[in-house]
């Protein structure tokens, strides 16, 4: 790696701020059980918000992945972590996708829904890891200093991430690929 002038890229370790759990909080049944694979598009989606720090003020993506193919569905972003973002994330992705009865939507605990145990980060495993992936190969080493830009970047590497970025777990294709693939 040193002749090629390639250095490796460690991902930051994250620091869990957490927030108090209140008795009055309610998480429900875990339908998901870890279960991160699917056997067609539509049948099992993960779902959560990210935050990206720029300056003083942060910036925020919602995003829902398909784990039959990996795909990103929907990513709207915003300068507000809200229920208004979560809302949008799901009008997106309902007007693009046909969903099929029996769909299962993952979420784990958050401030706008609740639908996970709290302290299970493994039950969203899935979301989390890509999430990982763009901040690790995006945005941290590039020094954003802008909204547009964060927002640019994030928008063009998700395009990157699900058009051709190959997956080991799918067959060394892209998702968008692999989905082709399935239904042909």
């Amino acid at each position: 790696m040193e002749a090629m002038g390639l250095r490796s890229r460690i991902r930051r370790k994250y620091l869990h701020y957490g927030r108090a759990w209140n008795e009055g909080d309610r998480a429900t049944r875990n339908m998901l059980q870890r279960g991160f694979r699917a056997d067609a598009p539509n049948q099992k989606w993960v779902t959560d918000i990210t935050p990206y720090r720029i300056g003083e003020a942060w910036f925020y993506l919602s995003a829902i992945k398909d784990l039959c193919q990996k795909e990103i569905v929907a990513f709207p972003m915003s300068h507000r972590n809200d229920t208004e973002l979560v809302l949008e994330t799901c009008a997106k992705v309902f007007e693009k996708e046909k969903v099929v009865t029996g769909l299962i939507v993952h979420r784990d605990q958050g401030a706008q829904i609740t639908m996970s145990r709290r302290g299970n980060c493994y039950d969203n495993a899935s979301m989390e890891s890509f999430f990982s992936h763009l901040k690790t190969e995006d945005l941290y080493p590039y020094g954003i200093r802008s909204m547009e830009g964060a927002q640019r970047r994030m928008e063009e590497y998700i395009h990157f991430y699900t058009n051709n970025r190959p997956q080991r777990k799918l067959n060394k294709l892209s998702p968008v690929k692999y989905r082709q693939q399935l239904v042909g």
